[in-house]
């Protein structure tokens, strides 16, 4: 418990909300445009793979609440919450090469005109002028583009249409540089590594640093590739290029082998996610031209979320007051038992909205109170085994442990047959039902390590109580007067029949 709320409060943005779907608050809504290097209209297979590819980026975990879907050359790319910079990162082509840094230079202070991409004819004409300036293998041509290169134009013709095999001319992204620094213009050699040979990619914080880095493994020929090129470049710089434009260019202090490599970066949490998403699941296979964001009304709202909360609360009221009805004083320990696993729950939901994107909806709402209620009936497998005990004659003391060794089968089954549901919905279905799931499935897992850690302990300990031992407070006289009629009934067949 101060583990998960340490970290809610501590870690992260630090608030104790949990992420909301798009059901419930909204979102942003961003269009991509695709853009071909011959203008047609872009492949239907191609627009599929790319919507798959991008539902990956954004949903991989298939919680997130967020939406791709195809209109014409069009992909709409619909998240929760209201950042569109997230949407529009989701459309990167994410095609990440590495290339040999022969020289690089301050930008010059030019006003080139941004080309028209929206147009077919025109992204053509931009694209074939891009490849034949800035990618050049005369030295004057490539002097000139230097000079004309405008790193200032907020789209570049040839984020992710570069040709790997010949030299480039290229900017640094405007994201991995402060404010005050200038530009950068790269003449860059011939990609030696493209982002097909990705094996894996993953961000955090390595050991003894504390900046967020992108760490990258290579598959077995991209490595070997990379060790010989580290080896022979010692003290030169390699650029990691990511849709033609510089992410980090670092010096090469030695051989890099094992097949792992990194990408620094002023990079925070959030953007070296978002950056090991694009390349861990594959470049697009269609450069896209993204729009403005727009926000999307909530298809709920607020009253449906309450009205869900409210319809919980008075479940979870009816369940306490007839555990306190039923069971007395140790509906109190049902009541704490419960408490403890809705905050538990809320903690790892704020904490899943951080780490894995899971966004809750109202599908996850009812996922997590059907949890709940099995948590609830957990408690009664428990205490009516007790009660068996109970009435074989057997003290409230000594049924405990007699009742548990009974009721945790039955518990382990039926949390078992819950669990396995759970990752049945959630590997076959999509959208809301995948959310339900998987609360569904945190619920069940939360039950049993309340029910074996909490619960049992807090009866087994009240056992050895007089107070929880008087039968007016634990509920359970009537079946204390059967136990004893029967054991009376016993000893007098065993008498009569000496």
């Amino acid at each position: 418990m101060l583990v998960v709320f340490g970290l809610v409060f501590f870690t992260g943005d630090r608030e104790p909300k949990p992420k909301l779907g798009i059901d419930l608050q909204g979102g942003t809504s961003v269009v991509l445009q695709a853009v071909t290097p011959d203008g047609k209209a872009p492949d239907g297979d191609k627009m599929e793979q790319a919507r798959d590819i991008i539902n990956k980026r954004v949903n991989g975990l298939g919680v997130s609440g967020s939406e791709v879907k195809i209109s014409g050359r069009n992909l709409i790319i619909t998240v929760p919450g209201s950042d569109g910079d997230q949407a529009r990162t989701l459309g990167q082509t994410a095609q990440l090469k590495v290339r040999p840094v022969l020289g690089s230079q301050p930008a010059a202070a030019v006003n080139t005109p941004a080309p028209d991409l929206t147009d077919p004819a025109a992204a053509k004409k931009a694209i074939d002028e891009a490849r034949a300036t800035r990618q050049a293998t005369d030295p004057a041509a490539q002097k000139k583009a230097i000079e004309s290169l405008n790193c200032n134009n907020p789209s570049d013709p040839l984020a992710g249409n570069d040709d790997p095999a010949k030299p480039l001319i290229t900017c640094d992204r405007p994201e991995e540089r402060k404010k005050d620094q200038p530009r950068t213009v790269y003449t860059l050699g011939p990609a030696i590594i493209d982002g097909q040979s990705i094996k894996n990619a993953s961000s955090g914080i390595p050991q003894n640093q504390v900046q967020y880095v992108v760490t990258l493994e290579f598959t077995g020929e991209a490595s070997k590739v990379w060790a010989d090129f580290t080896s022979k470049n010692v003290g030169k710089q390699a650029a990691f290029v990511l849709d033609s434009q510089v992410i980090t260019a670092p010096n090469i202090n030695g051989p890099i082998t094992g097949g792992q490599t990194q990408i620094t970066g002023d990079f925070n949490q959030q953007t070296a996610g978002d950056l090991a998403g694009v390349l861990k699941y594959g470049s697009l296979p269609l450069s896209f031209k993204p729009g403005t964001a727009q926000t999307v009304s909530a298809t709920l709202g607020f009253e449906s979320l309450k009205a869900g909360l409210i319809a919980g609360a008075i479940g979870l009221f009816l369940v306490l007051i007839y555990a306190l009805a039923y069971y007395r004083a140790l509906g109190v320990l049902v009541a704490l038992s419960l408490a403890l696993s809705i905050a538990l729950l809320y903690g790892l939901l704020v904490l899943l909205g951080r780490w894995i994107g899971y966004s809750l909806d109202l599908a996850g709402i009812a996922g997590v109170i059907i949890g709940i209620g099995m948590t609830a009936d957990s408690f009664v497998v428990y205490f009516e085994r007790i009660k068996d005990e109970i009435r074989e004659g057997r003290s409230f003391r000594s049924a405990v442990p007699r009742g548990w060794a009974s009721a945790r089968r039955t518990i382990w089954t039926g949390n078992a047959v819950s669990l396995l549901s759970a990752v049945v919905l959630y590997v076959l279905a999509v959208g809301g039902v995948q959310g339900f799931a998987f609360t569904l499935g945190l619920s069940t897992i939360l039950d049993i390590v309340i029910v074996f850690l909490v619960t049992h302990p807090l009866v087994y300990f009240s056992s050895k109580t007089d107070f929880f031992a008087k039968p007016s407070m634990n509920g359970l006289g009537a079946v204390a007067a059967i136990g004893r009629e029967r054991k009376r009934a016993a000893a007098t067949t065993g008498e009569e029949t000496a």
